[in-house]
């Protein structure tokens, strides 16, 4: 069975920029993509104009959005408790582990030392 993937909000951001090596991830991978709707908001936080507000509502149209639940919170507010002081794993890092393990998604990210909870991600490359 396909591990379905779970994007994270730097890799978007990338994307949207049009960097090389994001757009490349994007455009080559052929395993079913998520996003959280944190991702969504980290996003929709950004959004400077009318043009960029369509652009991202067009790309977050070809996501799968999993919803924060009471339970995954839960365990996302305990995982940053756990490892936030160590790590640098902030709430939304946080949350965003636990719907990875909730719904057995592979993570994508460019930090991955801010996930020490889950057990494998994938970081497509590395900014300089």
């Amino acid at each position: 069975m396909v591990q379905a993937l779970l994007i994270d909000t730097d890799l978007l951001i990338d994307f949207l920029r049009g960097q090389r090596q994001a757009v490349a991830f994007m455009e080559e991978e052929t395993r079913p993509m998520a996003v959280s709707a944190l991702t969504a908001a980290e996003l929709h936080a950004g959004v400077r104009d009318r043009a960029e507000q369509d652009q991202l509502t067009e790309l977050l149209s070809i996501f799968n959005q999993i919803p924060v639940d009471p339970e995954t919170a839960a365990e996302g507010g305990l995982f940053r408790r756990d490892f936030g002081p160590s790590h640098g794993t902030g709430l939304i890092d946080a949350i965003l582990a636990a719907t990875a393990l909730k719904h057995r998604l592979r993570l994508v990210t460019l930090n991955d030392k801010h996930y020490p909870i889950l057990p494998e991600v994938i970081v497509p490359y590395r900014k300089r």
